[in-house]
Formats: structure tokens, sequence, C-alpha cells
């Protein structure tokens, strides 16, 4: 396989607290947070009742008519992220070969509230109406033939299904088709299972915070952490190989210099988890030393545990306090397979700019021993960020970016 520089030249974002890449840039770095109460339904007879919704986005206002009761919020916001990403990376697909271009996106908790369609539907009617449990299966695939017909991209294609740490998984699949001689892909995550089905099977997992403090529900990294706030979201972003990039004269935001996935030992093991080993082989993948790294964008689950197993990785890796952290998710809540895309369009706006964004809410605790950015963004000279995810059942993922040359 060929070792092409990818680079990032268009994103996409919605996010709860801001629609765009800019909108989302600026609420981020003002700690402007996007988690509230649940209005998407009524949660009263939940435990966990806030969540970082997106208010504002009516599908109709960006999505043609026919496309409305063909889809979802999920794949609406998907596809609405996918037209702003071509557009901020000044392609239109119309004037590039058809397979030369391709979709490579992540699912992991979406397609609920189309399944509950049609769980309404087996109630009131019978039967006849396909299965919910098929509509779920089915449903994974949906973002990326939607963006694919929408925009006819009939090259390599694919949908990464590994939780949160799906997103950098797809990131690192374009990265590949890129190398193999694709032109473009458009890659990331878009969730969205805010509905009371979806909301169920969240709460299975017993990893969601029932504080109804919007300031002090979701807390990485802090003695009180007591779970997340699961959100709707993501970014998609447009990849391609950096000398066509340069060639056309495309703005480009950074290069995908790195990645590693690996997966935990079984419970009881007594082996070590593997977030670490990620990290070393992404920084390997990368050519990088981890003196080279400027920041890293924490997974940040919000769990005692699993907190205190991201903090060491983190420690061993660059030393206790040695580099800066940041989970600026605490401001749009845990966006499943859209997160860890969101978090390396962040890191590409903080490579940019020269700036970390913070951690908000969050007191570290010093048993940590993280340099976890809060209060207020950093200012710092940025050349590499990490990008760190983990997935439900062991999926462990990191990606190193570059700013551009």
């Amino acid at each position: 396989m060929s070792s092409t520089s990818v680079v990032v030249t268009g994103l996409g974002v919605t996010a709860p607290n801001g629609l765009g890449a800019e909108e989302y840039w600026a609420a981020t770095l003002e700690g402007r947070s996007g988690i509230g109460g649940i209005t998407a339904f009524d949660p009263s007879d939940y435990p966990a009742k806030l969540a970082g919704q997106i208010d504002g986005f009516v599908a109709a206002d960006h999505l043609p008519s026919r496309l409305l009761p063909q889809t979802d919020r999920m794949t609406q916001l998907a596809l609405v992220a996918a037209d702003w990403a071509l557009a901020d990376a000044g392609v239109d697909p119309q004037t590039l070969p058809a397979y030369d271009m391709g979709v490579v996106t992540a699912s992991s908790s979406g397609g609920f509230e189309f399944g509950q369609r049609e769980l309404q539907k087996l109630w009131s009617l019978g039967a006849r109406h396909v299965s919910a449990y098929q509509s779920f299966a089915w449903f994974y695939a949906v973002n990326t033939g939607q963006i694919s017909i929408r925009h006819g991209m009939r090259g390599p294609s694919g949908v990464l299904v590994s939780d949160q740490a799906g997103g950098l998984d797809a990131i690192s699949v374009a990265r590949r088709q890129i190398r193999k001689g694709s032109r473009l892909i458009v890659t990331g995550g878009v969730d969205a299972s805010i509905c009371p089905w979806g909301w169920v099977a969240q709460l299975a997992g017993e990893r969601l915070s029932t504080s109804e403090d919007p300031e002090r529900a979701y807390l990485p990294f802090d003695a009180d952490a007591a779970g997340h706030v699961p959100g709707e979201g993501g970014a998609l972003l447009v990849l391609e190989a950096a000398d066509a990039a340069h060639e056309r004269g495309a703005e480009v935001y950074g290069e995908i210099a790195g990645y590693a996935a690996t997966f935990d030992p079984r419970p009881g093991s007594g082996r070590a988890p593997g977030l670490r080993r990620a990290i070393e082989l992404a920084l390997a993948d990368a050519g990088s030393t981890p003196g080279e790294v400027d920041v890293v964008f924490a997974d940040a689950a919000g769990l005692p545990d699993l907190d205190r197993i991201e903090a060491e990785a983190i420690a061993a890796v660059f030393g206790p306090r040695g580099v800066p952290v940041t989970a600026p998710k605490t401001m749009t809540g845990r966006l499943y397979s859209g997160a860890a895309p969101l978090d390396v369009a962040c890191a590409l706006l903080s490579l940019r700019e020269g700036v970390i964004p913070p951690t908000t809410g969050t007191s570290p605790d010093p048993g940590h021993q993280l340099d976890l950015v809060t209060g207020s963004p950093r200012e710092t000279r940025l050349r590499t960020a990490l990008v760190l995810a983990r997935g439900h059942g062991g999926f462990n993922s990191a990606l190193v970016v570059r700013a551009a040359r």
C-alpha cells in the first residue's frame, strides 16, 4: 500500500452546541454547553433526563422534501454534515468521476428512531410490517448509502460499528482507500438516538449519568464522575491525497498521520487494557515520538474505573502531567460514533488556531496525574494532536493528526 500523505480538506459539523464547524468552534472556545433537559420526548419516567440535543435544526431547511419521509433525524443530520463538508472542501461531486469518490462512516446507537417507528407500526397494524430488529440492522448502512446516492459517489464505501471508537476506525479506512488510489472519501460519523427506545437501550449499558444538573452531570477525570451524558450529532470530513489537494489549491486543515486500534483482554484475565498499546502503535504509524504530541483529546468516559485506565495510559506514554489533555465533549455529551470525528474536527481547528479548548465543569482528580485543560482555552504552539476513543466491549482507537504544512 502507498504511504501517500492523506489530508482533511472539508469539515461538516452538527453538534449540540453549534451547527457548522465555525459555530461549533466558537461555542467550544467560549465554553458554551449544549447539554440540557431532554425535549425530544418526556423523560420524566426515566432515571436519566439530560442529553446534548441539537436545537434549531430543521431538516426541511436543508434537504429536499422528498428525502424527509425516507429518513430519520440521524440520517438527516448526516446528509447535511456531508453537504457542508463538501462545500467547505470546495468540491462539486458532479464534476468528478463517480468511482473516484466513496463514503466510509461509523454507526453505533443510531437508527433507534427509525426502528421505533417500525415498532409502532407493528403495534398498530400487525406483523405484516418489517421487523424493527431487521430495520435496525439494515439502518447501519443507511447513512453511507444516502450520502453516496445523493452525491453520486460509487467508489469504496462501508460502515464501521465499534461504538465510540468507530469514528476513528472509519477515518482510518478512508485513509487506506485514498492510499489505494481513491480521489476523495467522505468519512466520520453522526449519531442520534434521543428517543424512548434508544434511551432504554442506552440505560441498559449502566453508564449514563442520572444527575439533573447540566453543569455537573458529566465530569470526566473528576472525583465525582458518575457516568456520561449522551448526545446527538458528530462530524463528517473530506479526505484527499495531499498532492491532489494542493494541486487544486484546496485549504488543508491537517494530515491524518497515524492510527491504531486494539482490543481489551477479557475481564479477569490479569492482562493490561489495550489503550496504551493503541497510543504507542498510532505514534509509530505516524513516525512521531511522545515528545512531539502537543495535545491529547481524551475519550473521557466519565466513569471512575475507565477514567483511571485512560489517565494511566496517557501518563505511561507521556509521563505524569507530560502533555496537555482536553475533553471538549463535556459541552456536547458523548455522541457515540459521532464523538471521535467531532474531536478530530476540533483537534484540526485547534491546530489551525494554536489554542486548546477547555474541559468544562470538571475539577480534575490530582490522582490521575493529568495536565487537564479546564476553565478557559489555553493558547500554545500546536503541531500534533492525538485523539483517543473507546467503545463499549473493549474497543480502543487512537488517531494522530498533524497541522497543515
